[in-house]
């Protein structure tokens, strides 16, 4: 992990400070932003490789930062929330965050974090492989590229990332808790509903009639993706 960049956004000096103490003794690089505004510029300028985002920010929301930073990037997202709130970690998801952690937070464990957020960005792009074809729906895990009836699906990075899973994995049945590690990483330890989440948003844009496979549903168990072609 040495050497890669850190850029930690928050508008409280002291945790600023006690997380760049943490993250640069583990031998990262870290960068700082106070508001939302300045965070897009920082980011912009330094292209670090994981971004710690707190929500309440002034200038722009950290749902407004993570939502921006999703248009051009699939930097890993770590949110910080003051709120243990369903609803906050549910939309920081939707939005594209990988994972959170709540106020007040051991810093060790916001390193722990950061390490498994790199470690699983590090596998998927070590997973790679060729493209490959289902019916009308073809995926290039290469160029990280999703094709429906040759048309270009717009992806989110977690969605990728958790379509790609499903794709080396066809037809075996997973339940949440396994899915989260897989794909979220080992240490994460959010909400199974987030899963769900991602599930149904994949459904929505990849599945048709008669398409060849489906994200199913195994109820009491979990989910697998379901290939009949």
């Amino acid at each position: 992990m040495m050497g890669k960049r850190v850029l930690v956004v928050d508008d409280d000096v002291n945790i600023r400070e006690v997380l760049k103490l943490y993250l640069t003794f583990e031998g990262f690089d870290v960068s700082w932003a106070g508001d939302g505004i300045g965070a897009l510029d920082v980011f912009a300028r330094e292209k670090p490789d994981v971004v710690i985002l707190d929500l309440m920010l002034p200038g722009k929301s950290g749902f407004e930062v993570c939502q921006a930073l999703r248009q051009e990037s699939s930097v890993p997202v770590l949110m910080l929330t003051a709120r243990d709130a369903v609803e906050d970690k549910l939309t920081g998801f939707r939005l594209g965050a990988d994972d959170y952690v709540v106020k007040p937070f051991d810093p060790l464990e916001v390193v722990a974090r950061v390490r498994a957020l790199l470690r699983r960005a590090a596998e998927h792009q070590e997973q790679a492989v060729a493209a490959d074809k289902i019916g009308a729906l073809e995926v290039n895990m290469d160029t990280y590229e999703v094709h429906l009836q040759g048309t270009a699906v717009e992806l989110k990075p977690r969605e990728l990332q958790l379509l790609f899973f499903f794709w080396q994995h066809k037809n075996k049945v997973f339940d949440r808790e396994q899915l989260l590690a897989k794909v979220w990483g080992y240490d994460y330890a959010g909400e199974t509903r987030t899963v769900d989440v991602h599930i149904q948003r994949l459904r929505e844009k990849l599945e048709q009639e008669g398409c060849g496979y489906r994200f199913r549903t195994i109820r009491g168990v979990g989910y697998k993706f379901e290939v009949s072609l």
